[in-house]
């Protein structure tokens, strides 16, 4: 059973037992005031003619009933229960007779609703009137109440199921509509969303699932440019290793050793900077924050770069500003950082390249930076990935971006004529942080 047959179902059933449980107790209500009523209309009617006629009666004179008209019957009786006017019975009867007793009598004779009161003089009860009208009157006045009162009832189950069918369609409108997107959802569809129905928790299922499917659709996207920047990062180390491979079948009668060792620590490279890659999009960054220290990150830029920009006969120039603390980051990012700017620095820049690590307001700076022609690139468009860019830039600077936002820092273009410089900002190690990686690394 669907949730709008339910939602409606019960409503029409809570009108209907809504309608019985006032509605009958009401009608017999109807009923009895309607029975009063005109039993108290009989019994004016008698009291008024008692009254006009206890003269006649006690001087047993003759009584003019010609006024006597209309639906209500009148009958005058004397104290030996004869018809000495009016129509009615010519006897009076248990009614009659319990009236002469002083007592006024309600009885039913037939159809006929009876109401006997005596006549008296003096206290002295010397006759009593019968008056009495066909209960059909009370039937139709009953009938028209009641008839009224069920076309009411008929009214509201009908609103009530109306309504219901609204507010069922109104709820089950928009469930229906999370079950097709959750449906899309898992058909793989991460562009889904539901929009806001009015209906608080509705709304709230409708924000988690919108939530989830952005997130999904932004993990998706994220991972794929992912592949495709690392990709183009294990380019480099892929091409030094070729070249030097190339070159060392180029010159057959050379020594081969120099070469198969500088391949290897091409190769070497080249699976560190997969493993990071590897380690980055597994998004294990919480493990692998630590304080760097300065110097040790220096040194390894010395090693794996200044023969590299040596072959070009470019000088690299590494300064460390005196009392700079390290910065609080993964060693991996920032790795892969530095070896984004510095292949940068050698592919499109010229001069000497010089790395600055530098203490900046509650941050390391790390400004790397050449005597290149400048770049003429806006700082958005430097940093956006375009696949059909042919310079190279933007694929590793986005790559390189997106991993220094998520270690919570920054990389900008802070000058970008000569000479070029980009600036990495990134959180610095508070004394107590360091302490904790020395303790941690033990002695030696």
């Amino acid at each position: 059973m669907s949730v709008r047959t339910r939602i409606v179902g019960l409503a029409v059933w809570i009108s209907v037992l809504t309608v019985a449980l006032f509605g009958v107790p009401l009608a017999i209500g109807v009923w009895r005031y309607v029975l009063t009523a005109e039993r108290t209309d009989l019994e004016r009617h008698a009291n008024a003619v008692a009254v006009a006629v206890a003269a006649d009666v006690l001087r047993k004179d003759s009584i003019d009933d010609s006024d006597w008209t209309g639906s209500t019957r009148i009958a005058v009786y004397d104290d030996d229960l004869d018809r000495i006017a009016g129509d009615g019975p010519s006897r009076g009867g248990s009614p009659v007779a319990e009236a002469l007793r002083g007592k006024h009598a309600v009885d039913k004779s037939g159809d006929d609703l009876v109401v006997v009161v005596p006549i008296t003089h003096d206290a002295d009860v010397i006759g009593a009137v019968r008056a009495s009208g066909p209960q059909t009157e009370v039937v139709q006045k009953v009938a028209v109440a009641w008839g009224a009162m069920a076309a009411l009832a008929v009214f509201v189950i009908t609103a009530a199921w109306l309504v219901a069918r609204r507010q069922a369609r109104r709820l089950a409108v928009p469930l229906e509509h999370l079950t097709s997107a959750a449906g899309r959802l898992g058909d793989g569809d991460f562009s889904v969303r539901t929009r806001p129905e009015g209906i608080s928790e509705i709304d709230a299922v409708g924000a988690s699932l919108n939530t989830t499917a952005a997130r999904l659709d932004d993990l998706l996207a994220r991972e794929r440019a992912f592949s495709a920047d690392a990709s183009h990062q294990l380019r480099t180390p892929l091409a030094g290793l070729r070249l030097r491979l190339e070159a060392a079948l180029e010159r057959p009668d050379s020594k081969l050793r120099p070469a198969i060792q500088a391949s290897l620590l091409e190769a070497d490279r080249l699976e560190q900077t997969i493993d990071e890659l590897l380690a980055l999009a597994r998004d294990i960054r919480g493990a692998a924050v630590r304080p760097l220290d300065p110097v040790a990150l220096l040194t390894e830029i010395d090693q794996d770069w200044r023969a590299a920009f040596a072959r070009d006969g470019r000088d690299l120039q590494l300064i460390r500003e005196p009392g700079t603390p390290g910065p609080l980051a993964s060693a991996a990012a920032v790795r892969q950082v530095l070896r984004v700017l510095l292949d940068n620095a050698d592919r499109h820049g010229a001069g000497t390249v010089t790395v600055v690590v530098r203490e900046s307001t509650d941050a390391v700076a790390i400004d790397v930076s050449d005597a290149g022609p400048g770049i003429r690139l806006t700082e958005g468009e430097l940093f956006a990935r375009r696949a059909d860019r042919t310079d190279g830039h933007g694929i590793g600077l986005a790559l390189a971006r997106r991993l220094v936002e998520a270690e919570g820092g920054r990389l900008q273009l802070t000058q970008a004529g000569s000479p070029v410089t980009f600036t990495l900002l990134l959180p610095a190690a508070r004394q107590e942080q360091v302490d904790m990686a020395a303790s941690a690394a033990g002695p030696g």
